[in-house]
C-alpha cells in the first residue's frame, strides 16, 4: 500500500528522495525551492521545514493538491469517505446577499480626530486589554447618540468586503449589554480577514476574538450548525481548527466538536477554565493555553463527555 500511496504523491508533488522513514518532496505550501517538504506515509504525518506546515493526516494533502481521481483513489487505499463529495454536500439554493449599514452616528476610534465623545469608549477598551492595533485591525468605533448611543460597534465585513453585521456593546452599563442590528447572523464574522489555509480559532464573542488575534472567529454564541455558513467554509477549505469556547458551554463545545470530527477536521480544543472566556486572558496566557492545546480524536471526545457526566 505505501508503495502506491508514494506513487500518487509522486504524481502530485513531484520528484522525491527518501531519507530514512521520511520522503522529501517539493512544499505545495510555500514553493521553496528545495525538497523540505517531509512525508512520512506508515506514520500519516507530514512537514515542511521552511514553512512549517505539518499535519497529521497526508490525506489532507492530496484532498487539497489532487485531482478528482488521486482523491478518488487514495481513498479506495485508506477505505474512508469519498471527500471529493464535499464539492457538492453543501448544495443549497443561493441566498440573497445579507448586508446592513453601520449606525449614520457611527465614529471609528481608529482615528487620530476622535472627538471628546469618545474619551469613555477609549477607555473602556483600553481597560478590556484592546491596544491601538486592535481597534484598527477591528474597525472599532462608537456611537455617542442615536438608537446606539454609548456602545462600542464593531463591525464584520463579509468576503466582498461589505458590512454584513455589527455588535454594539454598551460601555456605560446600559441594557441590554448588547444591542445588535435585527438582521440574521448567518454569517462568516469578518470573513474578508480570514486565511482559511490557517488555522482559525472559535471563540463565543467578539471580545474573544479580539484577545486571540487575526484569524479568529466569533460564533456569537455557543452553537454552530452544519447548515451554517461558517461550517461549510471550514469543512469545504478543509481549515484546521482551535475551539476555545467558556467553561459554562461545555456540552455545546462537544457537540460542535462531535460534528467537525465528523467531516475529519483537524481539531483542537483549548482550555479556557479557570478563566469564564478567552477575553479574560492575557493575550500570552492565551498563546501559552493555545500551544498546549489538545488534539481532539472521536476517542478524546468520548472521554471528555463522559467527564462532563460525572
Amino acid at each position: 500500500m505505501e508503495a502506491k500511496k508514494l506513487r500518487i504523491l509522486k504524481d502530485i508533488l513531484g520528484s522525491h528522495y527518501r531519507s530514512s522513514d521520511e520522503y522529501l518532496f517539493y512544499c505545495p505550501y510555500c514553493d521553496h525551492h528545495k525538497r523540505k517538504f517531509s512525508v512520512n506515509i506508515e506514520k500519516n504525518v507530514y512537514k515542511c521545514w521552511v514553512c512549517d506546515t505539518r499535519g497529521a493526516n497526508v490525506q489532507r494533502v492530496v484532498r487539497r493538491f489532487g485531482s478528482y481521481k488521486q482523491r478518488q483513489e487514495w481513498s479506495r487505499l485508506e477505505a474512508t469517505v469519498d471527500y471529493s463529495l464535499l464539492e457538492t454536500l453543501f448544495d443549497i439554493p443561493k441566498e440573497i446577499k445579507q448586508t446592513v449599514e453601520l449606525p449614520k452616528e457611527f465614529l471609528s476610534l481608529g482615528n487620530h480626530d476622535t472627538p471628546a465623545t469618545g474619551f469613555l469608549a477609549r477607555k473602556y477598551l483600553k481597560e478590556r486589554g484592546l491596544t491601538k492595533k486592535d481597534i484598527i485591525w477591528w474597525k472599532a468605533g462608537y456611537c455617542s447618540s442615536g438608537d446606539y448611543e454609548n456602545r462600542i460597534i464593531i463591525p464584520s465585513f463579509d468576503e466582498d468586503g461589505d458590512v454584513n453585521y455589527f455588535i454594539a456593546r454598551s460601555y456605560v452599563g446600559d441594557f441590554p449589554k448588547y444591542k445588535n442590528p435585527p438582521t440574521g447572523r448567518d454569517i462568516v464574522f469578518n470573513d474578508l480577514f480570514v486565511d482559511w489555509t490557517s488555522d482559525v480559532v472559535l471563540v463565543e464573542g467578539t471580545f474573544d476574538a479580539i484577545k486571540v488575534g487575526h484569524n479568529a472567529i466569533p460564533l456569537l454564541g455557543s452553537t454552530m450548525r452544519e447548515e451554517s455558513k461558517l461550517f461549510q467554509k471550514i469543512v469545504r477549505n478543509d481549515t484546521p481548527v482551535y475551539i476555545a469556547l467558556d467553561p459554562d458551554a461545555e456540552k455545546k463545545s462537544l457537540e460542535i466538536i462531535k460534528k467537525l470530527l465528523t467531516y475529519d477536521v483537524e481539531l483542537y480544543k483549548i482550555e479556557v477554565y479557570p478563566h469564564a472566556d478567552v477575553g479574560e486572558m492575557t493575550k500570552e496566557q492565551f498563546i501559552e493555553r493555545k500551544k498546549r492545546a489538545k488534539r481532539m480524536s472521536f476517542d478524546e471526545y468520548m472521554i471528555s463527555k463522559t467527564n462532563t457526566i460525572r
